[in-house]
């Protein structure tokens, strides 16, 4: 009986540890506006995004200092994965006339600042 104590217990754990240590959100978008994601000082992140809308989201990097790099155009039903260096902002544009909806699951540094702009 122990045994299978034991055993259930580690499976539990270790299904468990993709839930611990990340953010998951589903985000909406207004048309035109961006989602802006650690806009403040942090360490590096990894973020796996999946647009769930029918508009073309641009993402791109912004280091807190000024300046932009890496866009990215992410289609309809396409997930991309993106790495964001510490005191970097992830922001998510919805290029579109439409609400735009992403999912995101985000692991590292989830001393994350989160905001919208227009």
């Amino acid at each position: 009986m122990k045994t299978i104590i034991a055993i259930f217990a580690i499976l539990f754990i270790t299904s468990s540890c993709g839930i611990i240590g990340s953010l998951n959100s589903n985000t909406s978008i207004k048309p035109k506006e961006s989602f802006v994601l650690g806009n403040n000082k942090h360490g590096s992140f990894k973020t796996h995004l999946k647009n769930e809308g029918v508009t073309i989201l641009k993402v791109y990097q912004a280091p807190i200092d000024g300046g932009t790099h890496s866009p990215i155009l992410i289609n309809p039903q396409e997930s991309v994965t993106v790495k964001t260096e510490k005191n970097t902002a992830l922001i998510i544009e919805n290029t579109g006339s439409e609400y735009a909806s992403v999912s995101l699951k985000v692991k590292g540094d989830l001393n994350l600042g989160m905001t919208y702009k227009n």
